[in-house]
């Protein structure tokens, strides 16, 4: 048995063998992805970062977490949270929302505070029910 495919670059071929050494060949899309991000009201705090997938913008929105956190306790040799506490923070911030291409259209979609935080659960799971493994 193969391990299962890693993702490549965006639209790139994959062929796998599965458990019967049936070949088939399939896309994994990596989606180019810009996360907007304005902590307050004031428009002049503004930002933007871009990441090659929706899974690193996730992990980019996680670690903006993190480093608020480690801010607010600078003297914590470590930090904890839950992912309440991760949603309370996306909620708290004045906006929040990404760009996701779609390359059928060759347009950018784009998605609200609700629909990062369902990524970013899938994203935790995931990460959560390897680490069991």
């Amino acid at each position: 048995m193969y391990p299962a495919p890693f993702p490549v670059s965006s639209g790139c071929p994959l062929i796998c063998v599965n458990s019967c050494g049936i070949k088939t060949v399939s896309r994994i899309v990596m989606s180019h992805t810009i996360l907007l991000v304005q902590p307050t009201k004031r428009p002049e705090g503004r930002t933007y970062a871009d990441y090659e997938s929706v899974n690193e913008c996730m992990e980019g929105v996680c670690k903006m977490y993190e480093e608020h956190l480690k801010r607010m306790n600078p003297n914590s040799p470590s930090i904890t949270y839950d992912i309440s506490q991760l949603f309370d923070f996306v909620d708290d911030l004045a906006d929040l929302s990404c760009l996701v291409y779609r390359a059928d259209t060759q347009t950018y979609q784009p998605y609200n505070k609700d629909w990062i935080k369902e990524k970013i659960y899938v994203l935790l799971r995931r990460q959560a029910q390897q680490a069991g493994k």
